[in-house]
């Protein structure tokens, strides 16, 4: 087969008029605040009162990063790697937060001009097809599923435990034998986390019922979860303590870039308000503002409560599973607790249902294009909604989530993610390239300088990830490109009509 088979690119004309087609066609519902309320609630889930405190005081077992390893420690170690101490940002976690907002930001801006372009379903997966190729495009849709999917599992497995904190307060808690997964710490208990696997698939029923009906449960919980949130900065200023502010930076540089790496897991959702493309009543001008607005909202949220917590609480004691929850304990604030755990609870919810969504469009864009079985992009006739995926979407998440907790696998997610906008980044320079003309509904500023200020940023997180994440995903990458040369290849739209 001719190499240039696998760097044939779709055509946007042709892609726009595929997503056209009755029996492809996707109920156009979403305006700017439905969009900004789907990055929102996926940015902001659990992490925001659980990573928080992690990064700013760090995590004691780690693989050392690629930046901390030589080849020759390798070697000398026997091909094996020492676990290392990740050191947090203390009370400059909200610088950290605001850097990886900046650097978010400046893939955010290639998203909007992309998206404002191919006004498709699929994000960084479409767009790599009309600029890199197709063989780029099955990985980046390939690391696209991982990341929705392992995100949703490591929020799911711990549903059912910030569930129990919520009914404490009642006296109430779930049995063990549904709201513990089966495998704890490598050993195999008689539990199910069967509260998990519940929660999914009703989420998953609300996806199939409509996108609209989606958005309309995840607004309100947006709503509740934001209001939570500005109650906690409200009331935990009025309990800093100026000297836990001192030293503002205890590790330096290093742990200022350690917090960041952490912290990233926290915003990699903003891409999920691209695969509302199709669904969007004017997607030339309200991605954009979806894409930009939710990702300068999230980031001063984050701020907000870096500073306050790390204010309450000396940094150092942070490292728990609940910073923010125990914080307002430590002063009495035990009305406010309950209703941060409330709003951590709807977080999670958010998050589960925005990237369930996700997840469906991605695997429909893959299927109409021939990459996935064609079962993937059928569309309900009454709800018009791509019902088959939504709903082994939702299978593929909860079974795992009831048996494993692979809140580990964060970083895995990362790497997907940031190989996801560094693509997306040099697919802004490509089509200035070959499209100069092409309209756009907006363009990104300083070009070249800001794809690649934007992909140099992407690298430098990606080198800062753990070796063993990097082993993982290179095994990924290459179960995938299996499946691609042993299935996709050949099925591909594309390649039929070529």
């Amino acid at each position: 087969m001719p190499d240039s088979q696998l760097f044939r690119t779709q055509s946007i004309d042709a892609l726009i008029a595929a997503s056209e087609e009755p029996q492809n066609r996707l109920a156009k519902t979403l305006g700017p605040w439905q969009l900004i309320a789907l990055g929102i609630g996926a940015v902001i889930g659990s992490g925001i009162f659980i990573l928080t405190g992690t990064a700013a005081a760090g995590e004691v077992k780690e693989y050392s990063s690629i930046l901390n390893a030589t080849i020759l420690e390798i070697i000398g170690s026997g091909g094996s790697v020492t676990s290392v101490g990740r050191p947090g940002g203390g009370p400059g976690i909200a610088l950290s937060f605001l850097l990886v907002a900046i650097a978010c930001g400046l893939a955010g801006l290639c998203y909007a001009e992309l998206a404002s372009m191919i006004p498709i379903a699929g994000s960084a997966y479409t767009y790599a097809y009309a600029t890199l190729g197709e063989i780029f495009a099955w990985m980046v849709g390939w690391q696209l599923v991982l990341e929705y999917a392992v995100s949703n599992m490591a929020v799911a497995v711990g549903f059912a435990a910030h569930m129990n904190d919520v009914l404490d307060r009642f006296g109430w808690r779930l049995p063990e034998m549904i709201s513990q997964p089966t495998i704890q710490n490598g050993v195999f208990t008689p539990h199910v986390n069967l509260a998990s696997f519940l929660i999914l698939l009703a989420l998953t029923w609300v996806l199939v019922r409509g996108v609209k009906e989606g958005t309309d449960a995840n607004n309100f919980m947006v709503i509740f979860k934001v209001s939570v949130i500005l109650l906690f900065i409200a009331v935990g200023s009025t309990h800093i303590q100026v000297e836990n502010w001192n030293p503002i930076f205890p590790n330096g540089m290093n742990g200022l870039l350690t917090g960041a790496a952490i912290v990233f897991f926290t915003y990699i959702g903003f891409d999920s308000v691209s695969t509302a493309a199709e669904e969007c009543r004017r997607p030339q001008r309200d991605l954009p503002i979806g894409i930009i607005a939710s990702l300068v909202i999230c980031a001063l949220l984050y701020c907000g409560v870096a500073i306050v917590l790390t204010g309450m609480q000396n940094w150092k004691t942070l490292n728990n599973a609940a910073p923010v929850v125990n914080a307002l304990k430590q002063v009495g604030e035990n009305n406010v607790r309950w209703f941060v755990g409330v709003g951590a609870l709807f977080g999670m919810v958010s998050s589960l249902l925005v990237f369930q969504y996700g997840q469906s469009r991605i695997w429909f864009a893959m299927s109409r294009d021939g990459l996935l079985p064609k079962l993937f992009s059928k569309v309900h006739p009454r709800y018009r909604t791509p019902h088959v995926a939504t709903w082994i979407a939702g299978f593929a998440v909860g079974i795992p989530a009831m048996f494993g907790d692979i809140g580990a696998f964060a970083d895995l997610a990362n790497m997907g993610t940031l190989c996801a906008f560094a693509m997306v980044s040099a697919g802004v320079l490509v089509l200035r390239k070959k499209q100069p003309e092409r309209p756009r509904g907006f363009r990104v500023p300083l070009v070249p300088l800001i794809p690649l200020l934007a992909i140099g940023c992407c690298v430098l997180l990606m080198l800062s990830l753990p070796l063993f994440t990097w082993i993982n995903f290179l095994a990924w990458l290459a179960l995938g490109l299996l499946i691609y040369f042993g299935y996709s290849k050949s099925r591909s739209v594309l390649g039929k009509m070529e």
